[in-house]
């Protein structure tokens, strides 16, 4: 079983604030965090899942056509878990180099991360991951997660409407600027890259 506090926000509700609202926060992480969690615990229930780590649910889930809406919570909860990760009071500042030098430079980096996150068409995630040995960005759809298909994130976005919607409307590039100017978390995403 799983519970909320298992994936503590690292910072208060309000710390991201003009950026994120202590609302958007509160809705997101403990609401919409909250019932996935909770849908997790339901469905695994009483089946092979219920005692499995959070990680090897997903990956084998992905892989049963029984369990869609087992993968699709336990992703979710992972995803909503690493996103919160990435976000940070104070954040933006300078992109590790290891990311600007597959993109050459930091203005190209930014432009094309922008485009994936813009071009997510419904709902979905924008990613900075490692593929193998490369860098490189992607998106997905859904709640469908890097992991499910062997890939490290090294970096996330949730550019699901409920992600911005109160504080940007269908303003989504606003909250991509603002996510990468202002709250990206980049200590964490180079642990994730030195991991």
């Amino acid at each position: 079983m799983f519970a909320l506090n298992q994936f503590p926000l690292q910072f208060a509700e309000d710390a991201l604030a003009p950026y994120m609202s202590a609302q958007t926060l509160n809705c997101h992480h403990g609401k919409h965090l909250a019932t996935y969690i909770k849908n997790l615990n339901d469905l695994s229930a009483g089946t092979r899942y219920a005692d499995m780590p959070l990680m090897e649910i997903i990956t084998e889930s992905a892989r049963d056509d029984a369990a869609k809406k087992i993968f699709n919570n336990a992703a979710q909860v992972f995803n909503h878990d690493f996103f919160f990760k990435c976000l940070t009071p104070n954040g933006g500042g300078e992109i590790p180099r290891e990311i600007t030098d597959v993109f050459g430079g930091a203005d190209h980096f930014v432009t094309e991360f922008k485009t994936a996150a813009a071009g997510v068409f419904g709902s979905g995630w924008a990613w900075v991951v490692r593929d193998g040995d490369a860098i490189r960005i992607m998106t997905t759809a859904n709640a469908d997660t890097p992991v499910a298909h062997g890939i490290t994130p090294l970096l996330a976005l949730d550019v699901w409407e409920h992600a911005y919607y109160l504080d940007y409307q269908n303003r989504r590039a606003d909250f991509i600027d603002a996510f990468l100017a202002h709250m990206v978390n980049w200590d964490f995403v180079r642990s994730n890259m030195n991991a």
